[in-house]
């Protein structure tokens, strides 16, 4: 009779903990869905300001959806200011500056993973220490520097530093490439590989979705970056999209349909490469251990 309940008993058990586990699920879902809306809100309120006519801009009660829809908004904004211009001038910067932190924070990392040399792990912590370092610190100093070299109104001080490595990205490498068996490194210098072959034969092909992570945090940091040109750049001609919009916010500031528009236009080229390159970028950060 024992063994006859004992079966219907662990059925029951299993029931409930399946249904539990259902339970569970649709929490985490029904949580993420309402996160996700609420930071989705913002972006869906000026997509509907930007294809709004004037007189509905304030009209009560809130139309979400534009009736008509305005979409000459666009051309009428992009035309207001040489967006073109400053969309050189963006693209130019940060794909330099882009490389510049793919390439440079994937050899540091590198050497800071796999190479041995005197006083590494010292030096480690000195690259991780300049993290706590305010950006208003070392503002003044690195701006005289710059004026010293006769490179203000250039984009040199907007892409050189990139070249000099960024400690965050370095850290995130770095922890990837640990996670990389050493058999594989051992096997590449048994053969008489270099570490710069095993480096770019073997961890480079085996950590792309941590180098297209770094390479997505770098378009987004270069591409929306106010602060630098602000301090650097004087000129029209050598102004950027963050810094048109502003110029954009002064000259049109109660145009709030005009201004949405131009906010929308610069906000979709990061979009687009989120959502293109969203799966290596989830897949690099949960890749991306903390293997020591």
């Amino acid at each position: 009779m024992a063994e006859r309940v004992a079966p219907a008993a662990r059925e029951r058990l299993l029931a409930r903990r399946s249904t539990r586990s259902l339970l569970g699920r649709a929490a985490v879902f029904a949580t993420v869905a309402a996160l996700g809306f609420a930071y989705l809100v913002p972006f869906l309120w000026m997509l509907s300001t930007a294809l709004k006519t004037p007189d509905q801009l304030f009209s009560f009660p809130i139309a979400w959806v534009p009736s008509p829809v305005a979409f000459s908004n666009f051309p009428e904004a992009l035309s207001a200011l040489p967006f073109a211009l400053y969309a050189r001038n963006t693209l130019t910067i940060t794909l330099a500056a882009m490389a510049g932190d793919v390439l440079v924070s994937t050899l540091v990392a590198f050497g800071f993973a796999r190479l041995q040399f005197p006083g590494k792990d010292p030096l480690f912590m000195t690259v991780l220490a300049t993290l706590l370092l305010p950006f208003q610190v070392t503002m003044i100093p690195v701006f005289i520097g710059w004026r010293w070299l006769d490179q203000v109104d250039t984009f040199w001080p907007l892409i050189v530093p990139a070249f000099f490595g960024t400690p965050f990205y370095i850290f995130l490498l770095r922890q990837f490439f640990m996670t990389i068996p050493v058999d594989l490194e051992d096997a590449a210098r048994v053969d008489g590989a270099s570490s710069w072959t095993i480096l770019w034969r073997i961890f480079v092909p085996l950590s792309g979705p941590a180098i297209a992570t770094v390479a997505i945090f770098a378009f987004l940091q270069h591409w929306n970056d106010y602060f630098n040109p602000l301090i650097y750049l004087n000129s029209k001609e050598t102004k950027t999209l963050a810094l048109g919009l502003h110029l954009f916010r002064g000259e049109f500031a109660n145009e709030w349909n005009l201004m949405m528009a131009a906010a929308t236009c610069v906000l979709l080229p990061c979009l687009i490469i989120f959502f293109l390159a969203q799966r290596y970028f989830v897949q690099g950060i949960v890749m991306t251990g903390l293997k020591e």
